[in-house]
C-alpha cells in the first residue's frame, strides 16, 4: 500500500498537483538537508494528542493511510474512538468496505496507536475529516484533509527543450532556433495552462467557494474578511469564472449532492437534472452499471432523473456516479444503523461463591452490537477464554452467563449501545449456613422409637451424623433421610447400646449440631396390689421445673407415666377447661401405665397451664405443666427512609410488637429497585440498632427496602416495603464567582454552573449578601433566578459587603459559593474607549440610494457623551439618525446620497477623558459617459481611437472603459475592449469597404455608465495596397540585478486567523526567492506556503500564535547581484 502524502496546505477541490511541480526539486533538496531524526512537519503535542493526523494527497485508486497517537497517561480507562467526514457523517464499520479502522495499545508507554484506511479513493473521498477521542472525564478532537488528485501523466518535457537549433553538428549555444517543435505542442501546453489557471483557487476551502457563488456581489468583502481571504481581486476573478463554468456544463443543470445518508431499512433518492431530456444516461455503483429491478427504481419526471434505492442494507453503502456521455458527477451513500434502545436493563443481583448467574439485557433490534464493561472496562469474547464467563444471543436478548461465579467477578457491570446505556451490580458472597431447628436430647425407653431432626437455611446442604466421634451408617433399626432443610436420624426399637452422644456436621462448613440420648431402665419390683397413683413426669427440654418449650408448628407429644394399683384414671385440664377429646389437632390418647397429651401443630393460644390428675380407691396425684410455646418475632413496624443523599439513604424503624418469646437479636435488611422482583440482601450478620445506612445505590433510581426481625427460633416475615424513595444530593458549589459590575446602588454578579449537578437537576440560584462586620445573610432574590448572573439593587452606598450563590434542587441548597473578598459599594469610573469595527477602520463605500447603517460599540463608566461632526459641523439631524444606547451608538442614513461622503468624527467623553475615531464615507454611483469620442487615424484595417474622461466619474476609481463598434449599414455593436484603461485604443481586423462608428462606455464600481460617448467621426477601410515597413530597431538588453518594487510592510494579526506578506520583485534573470524568518531561513514548514506569481512574492501564515511574531525578510538573488525586503509580524491574542 502506497504511503499517502502529507501536504503543507489543505487543497481545495480542482487544486491539481502539477502547479507545485517546479518546486519538488527544491522541496527534496531541503528534506535532504534535514537531519534524519528531524521531521519538517513535526508539531508540539497538544491536549492527549502525542501526533495529530496529517493532511493528505492521494491519486484515484490508490490507497490512503491516516495514522494518530493519544496519551493514555491523559485518559482514565480505555478512550472511545470516532472518525468523522465533515461535521457529522460518522464513519463507522458500516461506512462501507473501504473503511477500515485500527486500533493497538503498548502498554509499556501506555500510547494508543489508531489508523484509518481507506482503500482504493475516489473523488469522493476528498473533504475535511475530523477524529474525536473520547473518555468519561475527557474529549478531544482534531481536523484534516484528504486531496483526491487525479493520476499524474508522465510530462513530455520542459518548455525549453521544445527550442531546437537548426545547426546540429555547432555547438547547442550557435544557430537559429527553430520554434516548430513548439508549434506542433501549442494546443496541449495551453490546455495544461489553462488548466492549472482553472485549478488555482488561492488556498480557499471548497465550501467556502460554495459559499461566495451562493452569495451577492454586496456581501463579498464581508465573507473575505469574516474568513481572512487577502487576495480580493484574484478571488473576484476565480469567482467570475468559476460562475460561468457552472454554465457551461453541457449534460447536467443539477448535479448530485456530495453525500447522503440513510437509516438501514428506508430507502433513498439520489436526483440529478439533465439539459436535454432525450440524452442517454447510466448509473453505477462502485463502477458496475445498475440494472433496474425492485430495489433498483429508475425514474424520469421531466429534466429530473431519480435513482430511488429500496430498503437500504450495509451493501449499499458504496460510491455511485451518474454518466451522460463524456460527463460523470459522483456522490457516495452512508447506511446509517438505527439507534439501538435498551427495552429491559439488567437487574442487581446477590449470589452466593459457586452460583451460576445469567445477567440479562434486551434491546429493540435483533442481532444488534453492543458492549458489555465491568468497572469501566471492557470485557471481550478474547478475555472470555481466560475468565469464567461467556456471552449468548437469543434474539433480542443478550445474556452474560457466569457458570461458577466468584467473589472477583463481583462488581458493577455496564451494557451500552448507540441509542443508551444501562448499569447494575453483583454482589458474590460466601456461603453462610444458618441453623433453624437445633436437635434436642432426648429420654427413651426400650422398644421406643428416638428421632433425632434438626433445620439448617441451605436445602442443598448434605451431612453426616456421628456416635460419640464414630459416624452413623443405615440399617434395618436406623433411618437416614434429608427432605429440604431437615435432616433426620431415626432409630426403631431403642437398645441399651444406643445411649450416647450424637452429632450432625453439615459438609462443607465448620458446624456441628450435638444432642444425648438417654436410655430409660425400667425396674420391675414387687409392690402390694394396692398402692396410690403417681405422676412421674420427665420434661424433656424444659428451662424450669414442669414447664415444657415447644416450637411454633412443630408437634408436641407429651407422655406421661402413671402408676398405681388398681390403675388410676387419668384427667386433664387446660385453664380450668376440661378436655378429653382422642382426635384432632389436639388429643388425649390412653395407654397402660401412660396417657399421652398430642398437639399436632403447636400455635401461640396453645400456651398455658395444663394440669393433669389421675385417682384410684387408695388416693389421687395432681401434675400442673406449664407448656411455653416460642415462634418468630413479628415483623419490625414503622418502616421508613427519613433522609438520602447522592448514593445513600437512613432507614429507620421500631422493635416488633411481639418477640416471639426469645428477644430479638438483630435485625436483617434488603433493598431493591423499584418494578423489580430481585431484593439484595444489605448484611449477613444481624444488625442490632434501629438505624441503618444504605449505601451504593445508584443516584436518580427509586428504591424500596424492608427489615426482618431475628431471634433464637428464627427471622420473622418481612415488614411493610418503604414508600418509594430516590437516592438525590444537592449540588456542588457554583464555580468561578466573580463581579461583574458595581454601581453606587447595585452590584452584578456573574458565575458558573456547578461542577456536578446530578440526577436532580438545578431548580436555579439564590443570592445572599451580608455587610462587613455582621454574620446576618440576607437573601437578594426569593425565587432562584435560572440564568448564571445576577443584578442585586437598593445596596448602601460605600458599604462593604460580601457576597455568596447557591444551587438549589429538589434536595436542597448546595455548598455556597463566596467572594473571597468584600465588595465596596461604589461606581468605577472607566476610561471611554471607541471599539471600531474592522471594515469601518477603512473608507466604507456604498452606492447611492443604499442603506448607510452603522453600529459603533464603545465602553466607559459612567455613561459617556456621544457627540458626532463631520467637518468640525454638527450633523444634520433631518437626514441622519442617531441612536445611542450604553454600549453603542447607531449611524443610519435611510437612502445614501452623494452628499453624505466625506469624513465623521466620532467622540465619546466622560468628563475629561475622551476618545475619538473618524469614519470615511464614500457614496458611489455610476459614472457619466466619456467626451470627445474621435477616430485619430485609419491605417489598413486598423483605426486608432481616442476620448477623454468623463466629466462626472461617480464619485469612484475609474476601472476602465468598454469599446465597441458598428458598421454603418447594419449599426449592430459589437465589444471590442473590455476594461480597457487607457483613454485609447487601436481595433483590428476591421473589414475592407466597410464604414464603422465607435462608442464608449465608462465602467466604475457601480457598473457600465447609462449611455455611452458615441464616436463623431467614422473610420472607413479603403480598398488599397497594403505595404508593410519594417522598423529598424536595436537589441535592448533587458537584464538588470533583483529591485524590490513593492517593499513588505510591517503587520499586525490576530492569533488564530490566515495572514499573508506581499510584495514584488522585478529582475532578469529571474531571481531566486528565500524567505527568512530572524535571520533563518524557512524551509519545508507546513505553516509556510510560499509563492512567486509573476514577479508577485506570497507568504501565506496558516494560523499564526504568538510564536510566529518576529522579522520577516525576503531575499531576491541573481548572477547580477541580490536585495533584500524586511518586514515586522506581530501577532495579538484573540481578546
Amino acid at each position: 500500500m502506497p504511503e499517502a502524502k502529507p501536504v503543507a496546505k489543505k487543497a481545495p477541490k480542482g487544486k491539481d498537483a502539477p502547479k507545485q511541480a517546479p518546486k519538488e526539486a527544491s522541496e527534496e533538496a531541503s528534506k535532504e538537508a534535514l537531519p534524519e531524526d528531524q521531521s519538517p512537519t513535526a508539531e508540539e503535542p497538544t491536549g492527549i494528542f502525542l501526533k495529530k493526523p496529517d493532511s493528505v494527497s492521494v491519486e484515484t485508486g490508490k490507497d490512503a493511510v491516516i495514522v494518530a497517537k493519544v496519551n493514555g497517561k491523559e485518559l482514565q480507562g480505555k478512550p472511545t474512538i470516532k472518525w468523522f467526514k465533515g461535521k457529522w457523517l460518522e464513519l463507522g464499520s458500516k461506512s462501507g468496505a473501504r473503511f477500515s479502522f485500527k486500533e493497538s495499545h503498548d502498554a509499556t508507554s501506555n500510547v494508543y496507536i489508531v489508523e484509518l484506511h481507506i482503500g482504493k479513493v475516489v473523488l469522493g473521498d476528498r473533504g475535511d475529516y475530523r477524529l474525536e477521542v473520547k473518555t468519561k472525564d475527557a474529549c478531544d478532537s482534531c481536523g484534516f484533509n484528504i486531496d483526491v488528485e487525479a493520476p499524474r501523466q508522465d510530462a513530455s518535457g520542459q518548455s525549453l527543450e521544445s527550442f531546437r537549433r537548426v545547426d546540429e553538428g555547432k555547438s547547442e549555444n550557435v544557430g537559429e532556433l527553430d520554434f516548430s517543435s513548439l508549434l506542433k505542442k501549442r494546443e496541449v501546453v495551453e490546455e495544461e495552462k489553462k488548466k492549472k489557471k482553472d485549478d488555482d483557487d488561492l488556498g480557499i476551502p471548497p465550501e467556502i467557494w460554495e459559499l461566495l457563488k451562493g452569495a451577492k456581489k454586496s456581501e463579498y468583502e464581508r465573507i473575505a474578511f469574516q474568513y481572512g481571504i487577502t487576495d480580493l481581486r484574484g478571488m473576484l476573478k476565480r469567482l467570475k469564472k468559476a460562475k460561468v463554468e457552472v454554465k457551461k456544463s453541457a449534460a447536467f443543470t443539477k448535479k448530485l449532492d456530495p453525500a447522503y445518508q440513510v437509516d438501514r431499512g428506508n430507502k433513498v433518492k439520489l436526483i440529478v437534472e439533465i439539459s436535454d431530456p432525450d440524452l442517454p444516461l447510466k448509473w453505477f455503483k462502485n463502477g458496475q452499471e445498475i440494472k433496474p429491478s425492485s430495489k433498483y427504481v429508475f425514474e424520469n419526471v421531466g429534466k429530473k432523473r431519480i435513482l430511488t434505492i429500496n430498503k437500504c442494507t450495509l451493501a449499499d453503502d458504496a460510491a455511485y456516479e451518474v454518466a451522460v456521455k463524456d460527463e460523470k458527477c459522483f456522490t457516495e451513500v452512508f447506511v446509517k444503523e438505527p439507534p439501538v434502545l435498551i427495552v429491559t436493563p439488567l437487574e442487581d443481583q446477590q449470589v452466593f461463591v459457586g452460583d451460576r448467574v445469567e445477567m440479562v439485557v434486551e434491546v429493540s433490534e435483533d442481532g444488534a452490537q453492543l458492549m458489555w464493561m465491568k468497572d469501566g472496562v471492557e470485557l471481550t469474547r478474547e478475555d472470555s477464554f481466560k475468565a469464567r464467563y461467556r456471552f449468548k444471543k437469543d434474539g433480542k436478548r443478550h445474556i452474560l452467563i457466569f457458570s461458577d461465579v466468584t467473589q472477583e467477578d463481583g462488581g458493577h457491570y455496564q451494557v451500552m449501545t448507540n441509542g443508551g446505556q444501562c448499569e447494575a451490580e453483583l454482589i458474590v458472597e460466601e456461603k453462610q449456613l444458618e441453623v433453624l431447628q437445633d436437635i434436642a436430647d432426648l429420654t427413651v425407653k426400650a422398644s421406643e422409637q428416638a428421632v433425632f431432626k434438626c433445620e439448617v437455611s441451605d436445602e442443598k446442604v448434605t451431612g453426616k451424623w456421628y456416635k460419640n466421634g464414630i459416624e452413623v451408617r443405615p440399617s434395618k433399626r436406623i433411618t437416614i433421610s434429608h427432605v429440604g432443610r431437615i435432616h433426620k436420624l431415626v432409630i426403631d426399637d431403642v437398645r441399651p447400646e444406643d445411649e450416647g452422644d450424637y452429632t450432625f456436621v453439615p459438609d462443607g462448613y465448620a458446624l456441628s449440631l450435638s444432642a444425648k440420648l438417654n436410655f430409660l431402665e425400667i425396674k420391675v419390683e414387687y409392690v402390694p396390689k394396692q398402692e396410690p397413683p403417681k405422676i412421674h413426669l420427665d420434661c424433656s427440654g424444659k428451662t424450669s421445673e414442669n414447664s415444657v418449650v415447644v416450637v411454633a408448628g412443630n408437634k408436641l407429644r407429651m407422655d406421661v407415666a402413671i402408676t398405681g394399683e388398681p390403675p388410676p384414671v387419668a384427667k386433664g385440664c387446660f385453664e380450668d377447661e376440661v378436655f378429653s377429646a382422642t382426635e384432632g389437632r389436639t388429643h388425649i390418647e390412653k395407654r397402660v401405665e401412660c396417657s399421652s397429651f398430642v398437639i399436632e401443630s403447636a400455635q401461640r393460644a396453645d400456651e398455658g397451664h395444663y394440669t393433669i390428675k389421675v385417682t384410684n380407691p387408695v388416693g389421687e396425684d395432681v401434675a400442673s405443666i406449664f407448656l411455653r410455646v416460642v415462634d418468630v418475632p413479628d415483623p419490625p413496624e414503622a418502616v421508613r427512609v427519613t433522609s438520602v443523599g447522592e448514593d445513600w439513604a437512613i432507614l429507620v424503624w421500631e422493635p416488633p410488637k411481639y418477640d416471639g418469646g426469645y428477644p430479638v437479636t438483630g435485625y436483617l435488611l434488603e433493598r431493591k429497585k423499584k418494578g423489580s422482583h430481585r431484593w439484595m440482601k444489605l448484611n449477613f450478620e444481624v444488625f442490632t440498632e434501629l438505624t441503618y445506612e444504605s449505601t451504593k445505590m445508584i443516584e436518580g433510581v427509586l428504591y424500596e427496602m424492608r427489615v426482618f426481625a431475628v431471634n433464637a427460633i428464627g427471622v420473622s416475615q418481612p415488614s411493610m416495603n418503604t414508600k418509594p424513595f430516590m437516592p438525590i444530593a444537592p449540588t456542588s458549589e457554583p464555580l468561578h464567582l466573580i463581579v461583574e459590575d458595581v454601581t453606587d446602588t447595585t452590584t452584578t454578579l456573574k458565575w458558573r454552573p456547578p461542577n456536578r449537578i446530578g440526577a436532580g437537576g438545578i431548580d436555579g440560584y439564590l443570592v445572599e449578601y451580608c455587610l462587613e462586620g455582621s454574620e446576618e445573610w440576607v437573601p437578594a432574590n426569593t425565587e432562584p433566578v435560572e440564568r448564571c448572573g445576577f443584578t442585586i439593587k437598593n445596596l448602601p452606598t460605600g458599604a462593604r459587603i460580601l457576597f455568596r450563590v447557591v444551587g438549589v434542587n429538589i434536595a436542597g441548597r448546595s455548598e455556597p459559593a463566596t467572594l473571597a473578598q468584600p465588595v465596596t459599594i461604589r461606581e468605577i469610573a472607566e476610561p471611554p474607549k471607541i471599539r471600531l469595527p474592522r471594515h469601518l477602520r477603512q473608507t466604507y463605500i456604498r452606492k447611492v440610494g443604499e442603506a448607510l447603517n452603522l453600529v459603533i460599540p464603545f465602553q466607559g463608566k459612567p455613561r459617556p457623551q456621544v457627540v458626532w461632526t463631520k467637518g468640525g459641523a454638527p450633523l444634520d439631524t433631518s437626514r441622519v439618525n442617531l441612536r445611542t444606547s450604553d454600549f453603542d451608538t447607531v449611524f443610519f442614513v435611510r437612502q445614501a446620497a452623494r452628499s453624505d461622503s466625506g469624513e465623521y468624527e466620532l467622540k465619546v467623553q466622560i468628563e475629561n477623558m475622551q476618545d475619538t475615531a473618524t469614519i470615511r464615507i464614500r457614496v458611489v454611483e455610476k459614472a457619466g459617459p466619456p467626451m470627445n469620442v474621435m477616430v485619430k487615424e485609419v491605417w489598413g484595417t486598423n483605426a486608432v481611437v481616442e476620448w477623454q474622461p468623463p466629466r462626472d466619474n461617480g464619485n469612484s476609481e475609474i476601472t476602465g472603459y468598454l469599446v465597441q463598434k458598428a458598421d454603418k449599414k447594419t449599426m449592430e455593436w459589437f465589444n471590442v475592449y473590455e476594461r480597457n484603461r487607457q483613454t485609447s485604443c487601436t481595433v483590428s481586423e476591421l473589414i475592407i469597404g466597410n464604414e464603422y462608428y465607435f462608442r464608449v462606455f465608462t465602467e466604475n464600481i457601480c457598473g457600465l455608465s447609462d449611455s455611452p460617448g458615441v464616436s463623431k467621426n467614422t473610420a472607413r477601410i479603403l480598398k488599397k495596397g497594403i505595404t508593410f515597413k519594417p522598423f529598424e530597431y536595436q537589441e535592448h538588453d533587458f537584464r538588470m540585478p533583483p529591485k524590490f518594487l513593492t517593499p513588505l510592510i510591517d503587520r499586525v494579526v490576530v492569533a488564530g486567523y490566515s495572514a499573508a506578506l506581499n510584495c514584488a520583485v522585478r529582475g532578469y534573470p529571474k531571481p531566486k526567492v528565500y524567505w527568512m524568518k530572524n535571520k533563518m531561513e524557512i524551509r519545508e514548514d507546513p505553516k509556510f506556503v510560499m509563492t512567486n506569481y509573476q514577479g508577485v512574492l506570497t507568504l501565506n501564515i496558516r494560523r499564526p500564535s504568538p510564536f510566529d511574531a518576529g522579522t520577516y525578510t525576503c531575499r531576491a538573488v541573481n548572477e547580477l547581484g541580490e536585495a533584500l525586503a524586511e518586514c515586522k509580524l506581530d501577532v495579538r491574542g484573540e481578546n
